[in-house]
């Protein structure tokens, strides 16, 4: 299977308040957003497809693939509006995941709460087994304790099984025949296998990871089951693939399978169009800005490839402190995300602390401004109130904001709480919320050690390029830039994601017992297994195959990633292993370990076929004259902390080449770009807004 560069390609956003759709027809790109369906998302989708497609002029039956990327995964962990779910482990093993790594995430604070785990004690169960470590049967199972779990099941009502059995990542069998004999006894239960699921060492993470997918998985199967079938009986034939927390493409039917694998799908687009647009301006250090309706992501970007993880947690419920939340092991790009979007709701705590999210208005009923009947006050009020959205152009004009009602919410929940008035009230709104948003990239930066102040920021997602120059200016930043698109770009960045996906396994090796066949071996039937997902989505012409061992020196509680070499390994690859492991421990540590001797653990193949994307435009050059402003508007400045008189500029009129002075606002359909009055803006070759620093050094 081939993907023509003329066919129509479709990708889809779903997130929490707003879902983005961008239709692709060679360099041709049309947009659409509309507010999200909670109840039933697929209505949301459809929506937006019809739009889109409906502008366009598009028959939906020439539409060659469709890319889809949601948070509802995400949603359900943190909202904990999953499945009824049960876990069954090794006997003795049942309080693994409440017992977690029995260290404390807040070494000072005596009445911290650890998260719950998302299968409470009354529904962990176990059954009589155990395998070592090498997946060697030491008791054989006892498959009467399985039976005798099936009228529990029936009893409680349990629609998902989570099964993590000790050491099954080393052997699968004993798991393979819980589910079969429960799938027998009950028919169209949710079951998910920790050996397939995540079958890496490490009981707690692996068992963490099981009961997330169950937990999801009836939601999700119903939602994409459904939303498939709707695409279909639309005219819709072509391939629907599913973008993955990793930043890869994967079939629907895997998606069902693993819906862990999406967590991160929505947040993973934006990095790969952050990375796209970095390569295309040369710019090789930049931190990627998403911020849309419910949260907002910082990524790190460093020559052209954001950074990546095997490890991260879903719904932190202490300061967003690393432990505090539910570990999920999955491939995916590492970033920081943040209750901090257009819809975040602020409120005065019991000290008289303006506090800004996480909890969010969403869609349902969306800001105060948006006339739905909602009465809390949002990031996206205060962005109406300061004057930075003009609200007879919000959405392309579609959608009427109520500034009265954005002002009353304001002023009763925040200004007399606080003794503010008018503009005042929505500054301080939007200075919490923009310090919050600096402060955890200042953050993430450093974790990383990384210098932030020499990052170029990408902006993009509906609520980014109104904060994108005040957050430049807290950062010390001096270029930002707003691709064309900005309001729907994950959507974007979807159309450029590879087919792929990643497999893993966990087997233990000392460098020093290096056997090259049996070595080979494993990689080859994670390899077969990775491809026939892969085919599956892109058929098997241009795939390309990359390999990793996580690797640590023995006594050492944590691995480091390695490349290992193309093609089949000889004895003599273990010395190759060697140099590349020593030259990655130098570049994170500064120096190797003399005398010590390197082990590997778990072992990674990612096979992967790049699909074909629209024609770029051809870079234009030269220099244009402004074009004068359609309007202005009085707009609070947050660096002169007064108001001034904001030229608006139509995005739609600004060619390639031209200049302008801050203060000024540039408006399209899905998004305004503030350029505060530190800032001066041009239009580079490829139509991307440039915003620099009119002092050279940022704030």
């Amino acid at each position: 299977m081939t993907f023509s560069s003329t066919a129509p390609r479709l990708a889809v956003d779903v997130g929490g308040t707003f879902t983005d759709v961008a239709l692709e027809i060679g360099s041709r790109r049309i947009t659409a957003k509309v507010l999200t369906t909670p109840q039933t998302p697929e209505d949301g989708v459809l929506a937006a497809v019809d739009k889109a497609v409906a502008e366009a002029g598009v028959d939906p039956k020439s539409v060659g693939l469709i890319i889809h990327g949601t948070t509802l995964a995400t949603n359900a962990l943190i909202e904990r509006k999953g499945a009824k779910t049960a876990l069954i482990t090794t006997a003795g093993h049942r309080d693994s995941v409440e017992m977690a790594q029995e260290n404390r995430f807040e070494q000072y604070d005596i009445g911290i709460d650890r998260p719950a785990p998302l299968v409470p004690r009354y529904l962990r169960w176990s059954v009589g087994e155990r395998l070592n470590y090498k997946g060697e049967v030491l008791i054989p199972l006892d498959e009467a304790s399985v039976q005798a779990l099936v009228a529990r099941i029936k009893e409680e009502k349990v629609e998902a099984v989570a099964i993590g059995l000790l050491h099954s990542y080393a052997n699968g069998a004993h798991e393979r025949r819980v589910a079969e004999i429960l799938s027998v006894a009950c028919p169209g239960l949710a079951i998910t296998l920790s050996s397939e699921a995540c079958p890496e060492i490490r009981e707690y993470e692996r068992q963490s990871t099981a009961c997330a997918n169950a937990y999801v998985q009836p939601k999700m199967a119903r939602y994409l089951t459904e939303l498939g079938e709707r695409m279909r009986a639309k005219g819709y034939g072509c391939p629907f693939l599913l973008m993955t927390s990793g930043g890869g493409l994967t079939t629907l039917e895997t998606a069902i399978r693993f819906p862990i694998r999406l967590v991160e799908s929505g947040p993973a687009g934006g990095a790969i169009l952050a990375s796209e647009i970095a390569k295309e301006c040369d710019l090789k250090n930049v931190l990627s800005y998403d911020m849309g309706g419910t949260t907002a992501k910082i990524c790190l970007i460093d020559d052209f490839a954001p950074l990546s993880t095997r490890t991260f947690e879903v719904a932190r419920v202490y300061r967003n402190l690393k432990g505090s939340g539910l570990p999920v092991r999955i491939p995916a790009i590492e970033m920081v995300e943040i209750g901090a979007g257009g819809g975040s709701i602020a409120h005065v705590d019991a000290m008289g602390r303006l506090m800004v999210g996480p909890e969010s208005a969403s869609s349902e009923p969306g800001p105060a401004c948006y006339g739905r009947g909602g009465t809390e006050p949002t990031v996206t009020d205060g962005d109406v109130v300061m004057g930075k959205i003009d609200p007879a152009r919000f959405a392309g004009g579609e959608v009427t904001l109520d500034v009265e009602a954005a002002t009353r919410a304001l002023d009763a929940k925040v200004g007399k709480p606080m003794g503010l008035e008018g503009r005042l009230t929505a500054f301080a709104l939007a200075e919490i919320v923009d310090e919050n948003m600096a402060n955890a990239a200042r953050v993430h930066a450093i974790e990383w050690g990384k210098d932030i102040t020499a990052r170029s920021m990408i902006a993009f997602g509906g609520a980014a390029p109104l904060h994108a120059a005040r957050l430049a200016e807290k950062l010390g930043i001096d270029t930002v830039v707003v691709p064309t698109g900005a309001g729907v770009g994950s959507a974007i960045g979807f159309l450029r994601a590879p087919i792929s996906y990643e497999v893993v396994r966990s087997r233990y090796l000392p460098l020093s017992a290096f056997d090259a066949e049996d070595v080979n071996a494993l990689l080859a039937e994670m390899s077969d297994e990775a491809r026939t997902i892969v085919v599956a989505g892109a058929g098997s012409e241009g795939l390309s195959e990359s390999r990793v061992a996580f690797m640590r020196y023995v006594g050492q509680g944590h691995e480091i990633s390695v490349p290992l070499p193309n093609g089949k390994l000889t004895a003599a690859d273990a010395g190759r292993i060697r140099r590349a492991f020593e030259a990655e421990y130098i570049h994170l540590y500064g120096r190797i370990i003399p005398g010590q001797e390197p082990e590997i653990l778990s072992w990674t193949v990612t096979v992967a076929a790049p699909i074909a994307t629209g024609t770029v435009p051809a870079a234009l050059t030269g220099t244009v004259a402004a074009p004068k402003p359609i309007d202005t508007r009085s707009v609070f400045d947050p660096e002169r902390e007064e108001s001034l008189d904001y030229a608006i500029y139509a995005r739609n009129d600004l060619a390639p080449g031209a200049t302008l002075h801050g203060p000024a606002l540039i408006v399209e359909d899905q998004t305004t770009t503030v350029v505060t009055s530190t800032f001066d803006v041009s239009v580079n070759p490829l139509g991307y807004l440039m915003l620099t620093a009119k002092r050279g050094t940022g704030a």
